[in-house]
C-alpha cells in the first residue's frame, strides 16, 4: 500500500529534481542524503536517508503531480516497515 506524502523538492533544470524534506502525516523529515534515484515510465524514484535515521523510497507521479511513500527501513538495523 502506498502512502500519500508531501515533499519539498529542489527544482533545478527540471521540477522536483531533488527532495529536500518529506512530510509524512504531520512530521517533517529533512533529507540528509539522496542515496539513489531512478526513472520509470510514469514515476521518478528516490532512495533517501532522512534525519530520523530511516531510509525511505519515495516516488513522484508525473501524471498526477503527487508523491508517495513506497518503502521505509531503519538504516542501522535493516528491518523493513511498509
Amino acid at each position: 500500500m502506498l502512502i500519500k506524502i508531501q515533499v519539498e523538492a529542489y527544482a533545478g533544470y527540471k521540477a522536483n529534481e531533488r527532495p529536500r524534506s518529506i512530510k509524512i502525516r504531520e512530521r517533517v523529515l529533512p533529507v540528509v542524503e539522496v542515496l539513489d534515484r531512478w526513472y520509470g515510465t510514469d514515476h521518478d524514484y528516490f532512495k533517501l536517508l532522512a534525519e530520523d535515521g530511516y531510509i525511505y523510497i519515495i516516488r513522484y507521479d508525473r501524471g498526477t503531480d503527487g508523491w508517495e511513500l513506497t518503502m521505509m527501513e531503519r538504516a542501522e538495523h535493516g528491518s523493513q516497515e511498509q
